[in-house]
């Protein structure tokens, strides 16, 4: 529903923000990470997570749209709500929460503060093959100057292909055909998906 709030920082604090966008000023849920990376700036742009229970909307925002997937992940797995998982990347990093998990490093998950045996153990069972699917480079910032083969896998990769396989294809058809657009090249590479 919202993408990203971008805006004027109207008040911070190492656990939320207040964001005016427009004249509107939205109350938003970080963490220490995104803390540390907006501090220092009066305007800023936050990827959101918008987050409806039976008693309030609440926005999570995140300096990074790969951080902000990693957050949709952690909360899909049953148990973890959008304060937890807010409270994992602010106790790690996610480039090492995403480690801890591909790798299934159940005792560093278990360290972060409400984070229990069985909810780690949870945790590696649900996303460790989505995260090792996504690949190494999921949680490094897109970079707006893709080239066409790189658009192109991230496109197949979001509809849930496997990135090595997507890579060997994409690579067979620009041998053939270097000068495709992006819509051509991931049709050509549907096809033989």
């Amino acid at each position: 529903m919202y993408a990203y709030l971008n805006g004027r920082l109207a008040y911070k604090a190492p656990t939320h923000v207040v964001i005016d966008v427009g004249g509107v000023g939205y109350h938003v849920h970080i963490s220490l990470h995104t803390y540390s990376q907006i501090k220092d700036h009066e305007q800023c742009k936050l990827y959101i997570s918008f987050q409806v229970r039976e008693d309030a909307h609440t926005f999570f925002g995140f300096a990074d749209e790969s951080e902000r997937r990693l957050f949709e992940h952690l909360i899909s797995v049953s148990g973890i709500g959008p304060n937890t998982g807010r409270m994992i990347l602010s106790s790690i990093t996610p480039e090492e929460i995403q480690s801890a998990i591909i790798q299934g490093n159940v005792p560093l998950i278990q360290r972060i503060k409400g984070i229990g045996p069985k909810t780690a153990q949870r945790m590696v069972l649900e996303l460790q093959d989505k995260l090792k699917k996504q690949g190494p480079d999921a949680l490094t910032a897109v970079n707006t100057a893709q080239s066409v083969p790189e658009e192109a896998l991230s496109a197949l990769v979001m509809l849930g292909f496997a990135r090595t396989q997507a890579e060997k294809i994409l690579a067979g058809i620009v041998r053939v055909e270097p000068n495709l657009t992006v819509e051509a090249l991931i049709k050509e590479a549907l096809k033989k998906l």
